[in-house]
């Protein structure tokens, strides 16, 4: 065979496919870097990664080897970006628009913010988009109307606003489609009934309006049919009613009306929830949804539904959930009203039971002691039963609520009530009950809520229900009790809603022991036959806003001490005898928007200021000696010798009494604090509670100082959990490192600053050990209460260990409570201590937290006496040393500044902020040209839930707040904020005293419960 010679086209073949191919990979190549500038630029845009996520996304590595980056594998073209619940916070630039082989983005449960661009119409390609559990606004990008291969849509949980734009109509291939919990207006699109691949349609949680389109009928696919929480009118399509393909239907929290179909058990066979609460349906119950066999939840409460309960419901065996409250339901005056339930013992899965406030009369049937053993929630209340409550309802074991208020129920109280280890809330008012309460309640330990007021229960109030330790609300009132008032109720700390006696015939004095309630808001025990003086220990219960103690035998005067009750809203002290002069402090209380003192035995003048000057806010009828006050009261003129010696008198006691018991306190604070190497208990409060208070002791309680019980360190030494055995108790033992340089001045500027401060707000020392260990060395320690959720700091930023703290979010109004906690211990401590104290050291790692989530100050081993109060600028103070911890520590005090309570201020109002961002101040992020302050003051007040932390936001989701509600927490959380700026200016004259701080965090609080 000859030799073979290219010929000139060949050769000219050869180099142009070799030129293509060239071409080809330079185009490839360009390609690729123009996906790696696009991910940069995403990179660029992300402004905080706590989990360092973006580390991987570098040069040393390809992007396709990038964290949440898929490549194909035929061109290294990006197709999928993944970075879904991995807490970034940012923005999307326009430049994702260059991933044009991008197939899906998930960016799902982070923090980004912005608009979404319009860019993402460019990505011809997706197929899937999630953008949900974010912060985005502005508008649904019409581009997407390019996107014409997607099937899925995720944008719940956003801030979206506008319509659902019509380009949104070229997507036929969805088959999901999220828009959740956003604030879209407008109306459902017609337009929607097109796409026929459409599985999944949920626009729940918006304001859409107007009516449900009746095309959306032709959807033959759909499984899951949301529309619940909007503001939709008319009825409900029958063409919708007709897919029998839907196993879960919500149309709930709307404007519609209408019958519910009869056969739409049989057009819907599927259903699994079939829910429309919070309407105005009409009609019967549809009988044949005892078809739909797989039916799990029925809810039509709040609705206006009329006739019988089909007692076919009892077929339903998956049945979780019955719940037709707020009906018209019943009304024939017999017992078939309440035949169906006898049915429902079948449904074996049922958790939630409520029929409340219908019209059902009859007999309470004995078969509701045969319910499912599952069942949570009963409730029958606001009805016309008759009957007793018979004994079995002990064998609903797991009941949490049980509701039977208001009906005619009589009989006893079942002792078998006690059997309810799980119950939550007990509703048993508004009946007509007899007998004693029985003393098996005591035994309901998880009990919060017990209503038993309005009935006929007589005898005396069992001691027992002191066992309930989280109960919050208790109500007896309108009974025929006798006797006095248990200490062991009365000192319930747990209770925080009302404590409720009146209109009994309950004899003694109030228990000083009703000073423990410090969480206390209301206070009713009138119309009773109790006697002696109105306790002082209830200027402790610093969150009372009402208290009624009208009607009674009371005497004495009205305690000076009530004036630290600040947040007091209404007070009736009506026919008592009372006696002594009504006291200035009444006219400065800022909330008080109802006083009565009318019918005792008061005298003096009338003071003219705040309530005192709107006189159809009070009355002071009945008081024969009383003089002046405003002038449309037309009471005598008071004599002004009489003035004159009242005012003589007053500061020739007062003075040198006070300045006595300030010599004598300085004086024994400084006495017990020798160094002798005994043991010094000093006893306070529970201090019995720990017999022997010795080194062996602590040495036994926390098992040798074990590292399993040591709750932290600090400066000068070691916190450690201590369990004294003998009397069951659990304390915290700060253990001092007398190495330390500063430890034992820390341990004596401790036990001065605490021997004689009290509030509900400070942590409690209970003793003090100074003595010597095992091998002779010198031992200090101090006990205190033991605090059990821990301490702010690891709540805000809990370790990654740390599965209590990492679970729970604090909603915004725990966090709000707990600063009004720390604010109010600091008030007392600048205000209303004999001698002021600023703490020097206030931040999170310092505030300890009970079971019940308050707040108590603790740490006093940088605390300093301010000698002199004369000024305002509280300058003079015991140590000019630095004091407090680096990101908490005043400007002020860096540049030579003196230790005072503007200090405080500028400390608290750091932790204000980091309360609600959750960032420290000497956070990464944070430099010499950017502070927490500023930080925050640059984001206000547009995009201040920008910079909120989001597990407090999704706390509030998880309460299914409405959008009204969110609107109003933004604005309370943007007060919060101009507060936390206002305290934490670097000029101290420009900070607002803390007495100042904590009236307008209070009223911030007040504002938003009042709207909520």
């Amino acid at each position: 065979m000859g030799q073979w010679y290219p010929t000139s086209n060949s050769i000219w073949l050869m180099l142009h496919f070799q030129y293509s191919i060239i071409v080809f990979s330079n185009a490839i190549s360009g390609l690729e870097s123009t996906d790696q500038l696009a991910l940069q630029d995403f990179k660029s845009r992300i402004i905080e990664d706590p989990r360092q996520v973006m580390t991987s996304w570098n040069h040393t590595l390809h992007y396709c080897n990038w964290t949440g980056v898929t490549c194909g594998p035929s061109n290294g073209r990006v197709t999928i970006l993944d970075l879904s619940s991995r807490e970034l916070v940012g923005t999307i630039p326009p430049s994702i628009g260059n991933l044009s082989s991008l197939t899906g983005i998930n960016l799902g449960n982070n923090s980004f913010h912005g608009e979404i661009p319009q860019a993402i119409g460019r990505l011809l390609q997706l197929q899937h988009l999630n953008l949900s559990y974010n912060y985005f606004s502005g508008k649904i990008p019409t581009n997407l109307t390019y996107c014409k291969e997607l099937r899925e849509l995720h944008l719940q949980y956003n801030d979206i606003v506008g319509k659902i734009v019509d380009q949104l109509s070229s997507l036929s291939k969805l088959y999901l489609l999220k828009l959740k919990r956003n604030s879209l207006t407008g109306g459902i699109p017609h337009w929607l009934g097109n796409f026929s691949s459409l599985k999944f349609l949920d626009i729940s949680d918006n304001s859409l309006q107007g009516p449900i389109p009746h095309n959306l009928g032709c959807l033959t696919n759909l499984l899951v049919f949301f529309v619940n929480s909007n503001e939709l009118s008319g009825t409900i399509p029958s063409s919708i009613l007709n897919i029998s393909s839907i196993y879960y239907f919500s149309v709930t929290q709307n404007l519609l009306h209408g019958q519910l179909p009869a056969d739409v058990g049989l057009t819907l066979p599927n259903l699994e929830v079939f829910a429309g609460a919070v309407n105005s349906f009409t009609g019967p119950i549809p009988v044949s949804l005892a078809n739909a066999s797989e039916l799990h939840v029925i809810d039509f409460s709040q609705n206006k539904l009329t006739g019988d309960v089909p007692t076919s419901l009892g077929k339903l065996k998956s049945l979780v959930r019955l719940n037709f409250e707020a009906n018209r339901l019943g009304g024939r005056g017999s017992y078939e009203g309440l035949k169906f339930l006898d049915f429902l013992p079948n449904c074996t899965n049922l958790q939630i039971l409520s029929f409340a406030t219908n019209n059902f009369r009859g007999e309470l049937p004995y078969s509701i002691t045969n319910l499912s053993t599952v069942l949570q929630i009963f409730s029958l209340g606001n009805n016309r039963i008759h009957g007793t409550l018979p004994a079995g309802v002990g064998n609903l074991n797991r009941l949490t609520l049980l509701a039977m208020d208001g009906n005619y129920l009589n009989g006893s109280v079942p002792e078998a009530t006690g059997k309810l280890k799980y119950l939550d809330g007990l509703y048993l008012n508004g009946n007509a009950f007899s007998g004693k309460i029985p003393f098996s309640i005591g035994n309901l330990t998880r009990l919060t809520s017990l209503y038993l007021q309005e009935n006929r229960l007589e005898g005396s109030i069992p001691p027992e229900l002191g066992k309930c330790k989280i109960l919050s609300a208790l109500n007896l009132t309108r009974n025929n009790l006798v006797g006095s008032i248990p200490k062991e109720v009365a000192g319930l700390s747990s209770l925080s809603v009302s404590l409720s006696l009146a209109s009994n015939s309950l004899t003694g004095s109030l228990p000083k022991e009703l000073g423990q309630l410090i969480n206390l808001e209301e206070l009713d025990v009138s119309q009773n036959k109790l006697s002696g003086e109105i306790p002082s220990t209830l200027s402790n219960c610093l969150r009372l806003e009402r208290v009624n103690i009208s009607n009674n035998l009371f005497q004495g005067t009205i305690p000076l001490s009530f004036t630290s009750l600040k947040g007091l809203a209404e007070i009736d002290f009506s026919r008592n005898n009372l006696s002594g002069k009504i006291p200035e402090f009444l006219g400065k209380l800022p909330y008080l928007r109802k006083l009565d003192l009318s019918f005792n035995e008061l005298e003096g003048g009338v003071p003219k200021q705040g309530i005192f000057a709107n006189t159809s806010e009070i009355s002071i009828k009945g008081n024969s000696r009383l003089c002046g006050g405003a002038p449309s009261l037309h009471l005598p003129k008071c004599s002004k010798a009489i003035k004159h010696l009242h005012s003589r008198v007053s500061l020739a006691v007062i003075v040198p009494v006070a300045l006595s018991v300030l010599v004598l306190c300085s004086c024994a604070a400084y006495y017990s604090l020798g160094n002798s190497r005994k043991a010094h208990p000093w006893n306070g409060g529970q201090l019995a509670q720990i017999p022997r208070t010795t080194y062996q002791e602590i040495l036994r309680a926390t098992d040798g100082f074990s590292e399993d019980n040591l709750v932290g360190t600090g400066s000068f030494g070691s916190v450690y959990k201590a369990q004294f055995h003998d009397e069951n108790t659990t304390m915290a033992v700060k253990v001092l490192n007398l190495q330390q340089r500063g430890a034992l001045r820390s341990f004596l500027d401790e036990c001065r600053a605490l021997r004689n401060i009290r509030h509900r707000n400070l942590l409690r020392i209970k003793t003090a050990v100074s003595s010597i260990d095992h091998q002779g060395n010198d031992f200090k320690c101090l006990v205190f209460e033991f605090m059990t959720n821990g301490n702010l700091h690891d709540w805000l930023h809990p370790q990654n260990d740390d599965q209590q703290h990492q679970t729970k979010k604090p909603t915004f109004i725990q966090r709000l409570n707990i600063a009004i906690d720390v604010a109010s211990a600091l008030d007392y401590l600048h205000n209303h201590c004999q001698t002021p104290i600023v703490h020097c050291d206030v931040k999170p790692a310092n505030i300890l937290l009970d079971e019940d989530m308050s707040a108590h100050v603790g740490d006093f081993g940088l605390a300093t006496f301010l000698l002199d109060t004369s000024s305002n600028s509280w300058s003079h103070q015991i140590s000019t040393a630095l004091k407090g911890s680096i990101g908490y520590i005043p400007t002020e005090y860096g540049s030579g500044g003196q230790a005072s309570a503007l200090g405080d201020v500028y400390s608290f109002g750091i932790v204000l902020l980091e309360l609600f961002i959750c960032k420290r101040p000497t956070d990464a992020i944070f430099n010499e040209s950017l502070n927490i302050h500023k930080y925050v003051s640059m984001a206000l007040p547009e995009h201040v839930m920008e910079i909120v932390d989001p597990l407090l936001l999704l706390a509030e989701e998880e309460e299914n707040i409405n959008q009204e509600q969110a609107r109003r927490i933004e604005e309370c959380l943007l007060s919060v904020m101009v507060i936390g700026l206002t305290c934490s200016v670097s000029s101290p004259r420009d900070r607002e005293p803390i007495n100042t701080v904590l009236r307008k965090l209070q009223a911030i609080k007040e504002s938003f419960l009042s709207r909520r």
